[in-house]
């Protein structure tokens, strides 16, 4: 895997984009610090698929979240209210 500057990436984004076609990604540094990453498509549909009727809802977007997301209720009212 490819690491680059920002700079290096904006000067070269053809090659970027076509080691992308040959499976290999990229990180992409600000500032010393990965910012961003242009992977194959194939990688990036895993993440972020195209069926949106699958995705029909935010929470159904984002029960979708690969390491899960815990609920938790509260089910006692926040306050007594009287009318």
């Amino acid at each position: 895997m490819k690491t680059m500057q920002i700079r290096e990436a904006k000067a070269g984004f053809s090659a970027v984009v076509e080691a992308a076609e040959n499976g290999e990604p990229t990180i992409i540094t600000k500032h010393g610090k990965p910012a961003a990453m242009v992977v194959p498509i194939n990688e990036a549909r895993k993440l972020y698929p195209q069926d949106q009727e699958k995705q029909r809802n935010f929470v159904d977007f984002l029960m979708t979240y690969p390491g899960g997301i815990e609920l938790e209720r509260n089910e006692s009212p926040s306050r007594e209210v009287e009318f």
